[in-house]
């Protein structure tokens, strides 16, 4: 399962009647398979007014902004993390046709995901819980598309944090620069240009949430932006708000959902 999956993320959280519900959750670079055990929370986005609830498992592509989370108070979920490429590989269709979206797993995998979810609601700890979804996951290992020099280099491109010419990568690749830059909005879903600003942010935002000592200076040079103005502007962009802002939707959120995200 390495060769597409990033990690298997059982997360519990039991929140005291004085916290808030109410969860800030910033894109990442990964796309996701998300597991509801306790609740089925609700997702509002930028731009939507009303909170949707969300099925008890579901597909989630790259995500352009933050979206806010309600979640209970007995909060149990699983997140599957893919490598770079590895749901396409998986799933077969363009990965930009997920960009900010989210889908009923039970309609995109078809058959298994009822069992899988009835198995959860059964597991009596972690282990069980990680068994069942590596079990489901190991069944669909048959299904998966070969894999491409271009998803390798899309790793190297992550271990560097984005920190690289986009033409380095795709030379590793094995492919000209228009080549690299279709494969990638059919692998991923975005540009390797805003994919590689997609990774870097995510590591900044991820500082913070386990380093709120850290001065945001200090994060830009160790995340590898040339000054923090950059640092600003992708936070703009990715966040919706500036790293200020950043602090201040940690300082009212119970739960740091990514500071233990593994890319």
């Amino acid at each position: 399962m390495q060769e597409f999956i990033n990690c298997i993320m059982v997360i519990h959280a039991e929140l005291s009647e004085n916290d808030a519900n109410v969860i800030y959750y910033p894109p990442t670079p990964q796309n996701s398979l998300f597991f509801y055990i306790n609740d089925r929370i609700k997702v509002q986005k930028k731009g939507e007014g009303d909170f949707v609830v969300q099925p008890r498992s579901v597909v989630v592509g790259l995500q352009s902004s933050s979206v806010i989370l309600d979640v209970n108070k007995s909060h149990k979920a699983v997140r599957v993390g893919f490598h770079p490429g590895g749901m396409y590989r998986l799933l077969g269709f363009s990965m930009a046709e997920m960009i900010d979206g989210s889908y009923d797993a039970a309609d995109v995998f078809e058959n298994g995901i009822q069992e899988v979810n009835d198995k959860l609601q059964e597991a009596k700890d972690f282990d069980e819980i990680k068994d069942v979804i590596e079990q489901f996951l190991l069944g669909k290992v048959k299904l998966l598309k070969r894999a491409l020099p271009f998803d390798l280099a899309m790793l190297e491109l992550i271990r560097i944090n984005g920190n690289v010419p986009i033409e380095q990568i795709a030379s590793l690749a094995c492919l000209s620069l228009r080549q690299f830059e279709r494969i990638s909005i059919e692998r991923i879903g975005f540009s390797p240009k805003v994919f590689a600003r997609l990774v870097r942010f995510s590591k900044a935002y991820r500082l913070r949430e386990n380093f709120p000592e850290l001065r945001w200076t200090n994060i830009a040079y160790e995340c590898g932006y040339f000054d923090q103005m950059h640092l600003i502007r992708d936070f703009k962009e990715f966040a919706g708000i500036t790293p200020g802002g950043i602090e201040k939707e940690l300082e009212n959120t119970p739960l740091r959902m990514q500071a233990h995200m593994r890319l």
